[in-house]
């Protein structure tokens, strides 16, 4: 029961992190930076720093299966589409429904899981589903936004990025034998580095942006991007299993909103302080009541 809390954690953990990427890119931009030369600087440094870790502690590639070849690949294209995607999200949303239309991966990876093992969610999940959806959408503040104004590819970026984000958690949750979690960082790190450079700015390492002020955003992004996350993801969602991960990866929102409250100065209302407590109150839920061997 003990390891289970740790495991949970973890996910917890791994969530946060990515919640303070918006804030990195938001401060990066005022230094002059686009969000294309941030969010490649990102996979670059985390590329770099997977391949220290890999060199540092084993330095032979492992021997894989075909099907954990596939695992390994479709997660770190995942990773690269959701960033790169929801980067381009930004060109057309308020950065409030961006975050919003980020967090339906909760309800997708959910019904992606039961897809998978064939299974209808139970009760349990979908009341702290209910919270999670409630709790969003009180916490971005779009409650005042005019939302009619917004152009077709917004919502359909926005969702997609989603759709990519829930795949990555389901795939990161998917154990794979003869790796070793920093082994699959690294092998992550390389496929999204990839995909990323033929998409967006790799132009930075040669044009001396990079080596200019751009690496120390890049540190951060690939730090709190790629090896934290990946690294805690490949540890702990093969245990805690992929729809338990998609409800506990919401506390992304409550730490992007306080981040970007203590960084950027941005305004948090009494309603806002609400959804956040909904928000963390569905990712407890379903922890608490499995620790305790309830059903409901």
């Amino acid at each position: 029961m003990k390891q289970n809390w740790i495991y949970s954690l973890l996910v917890v953990i791994a969530a946060s992190s990515y919640g303070i990427l918006s804030t990195i890119v938001k401060v990066a931009m005022q230094h002059g930076y686009t969000s294309a030369e941030a969010v490649t600087s990102q996979y670059v440094f985390g590329f770099l720093l997977a391949l220290i870790l890999f060199v540092l502690t084993q330095r032979t590639l492992p021997k894989l299966t075909k099907k954990g070849v596939v695992t390994l690949i479709l997660a770190g294209i995942c990773t690269a589409v959701t960033g790169i995607v929801y980067g381009q999200s930004l060109n057309y949303l308020p950065a409030s429904l961006a975050v919003v239309m980020l967090f339906q991966f909760t309800w997708i990876g959910l019904f992606m899981d039961c897809f998978i093992k064939r299974r209808l969610p139970s009760r349990l999940e979908m009341i702290s589903l209910a919270f999670l959806i409630a709790g969003t959408i009180l916490a971005a503040g779009i409650l005042d936004v005019d939302l009619s104004q917004i152009a077709w590819q917004g919502w359909a970026l926005g969702l997609s990025a989603a759709f990519t984000f829930a795949a990555f958690l389901q795939f990161n949750a998917r154990p794979v034998e003869g790796v070793t979690t920093i082994g699959r960082t690294f092998i992550l790190s390389i496929v999204a580095l990839i995909i990323v450079s033929i998409f967006l700015s790799p132009e930075i390492v040669w044009n001396g942006q990079l080596a200019g002020g751009l690496w120390k955003f890049g540190l951060a992004l690939g730090l709190f991007g790629i090896i934290f996350p990946i690294l805690l993801f490949s540890i702990a969602a093969p245990k805690v299993g992929g729809a338990l991960v998609s409800i506990l990866s919401a506390m992304e929102l409550p730490v992007a909103i306080t981040v970007s409250v203590i960084v950027l100065k941005e305004s948090l209302t009494l309603i806002q302080v609400g959804g956040i407590i909904l928000v963390l109150f569905g990712m407890v839920l379903p922890s608490y009541f499995t620790s305790k061997k309830l059903n409901i």
